[in-house]
């Protein structure tokens, strides 16, 4: 896979100006947020990352300037990532979503595939490489 420093694309809305992909990281855990934005910077220096601890959180972000990819983990403080997730696809079904959980069992797996998630890691077994590679393939599709 080609060794891309940083995604972008051109929108026919802009011109044909070049946009940054924009990536929201919907996890409670401070620890693991910084982690995987730091991997995702260390990638991509040029993308622009938002935060969201809970759905409340992510909903505003997302309505106010929607991202082009969701890392969703699944444990949220209220509302599971698995509803969040099927509020967001019911809204905007061209949004990427990444279920990245600790729980990787097949019935969330089988949830994540019902709320229309496009794609389900675990935290446990997935690499910084895998991680990123997945980032790049999604992100290019677009």
């Amino acid at each position: 896979m080609q060794n891309v420093k940083k995604i972008e694309r051109n929108s026919p809305g802009n011109g044909g100006k070049t946009v940054v992909s924009k990536v929201l990281i919907v996890e409670d855990s401070v620890i693991f947020r910084k982690l995987l934005k730091d991997t995702l910077h260390s990638r991509f220096p040029s993308m622009e990352i938002f935060e969201a601890v809970d759905g409340g959180e992510a909903m505003q972000r997302i309505l106010s300037n929607p991202p082009d990819l969701i890392f969703m983990d699944i444990k949220l403080p209220g509302e599971s990532g698995l509803e969040l997730t099927a509020k967001i696809k019911a809204k905007y079904p061209d949004l990427i979503v990444i279920i990245l959980t600790s729980y990787d069992s097949p019935e969330y797996r089988q949830a994540a595939t019902q709320v229309k998630a496009n794609y389900f890691l675990s935290k446990g077994s997935s690499s910084k490489e895998s991680i990123l590679a997945l980032v790049e393939s999604a992100l290019a599709k677009r």
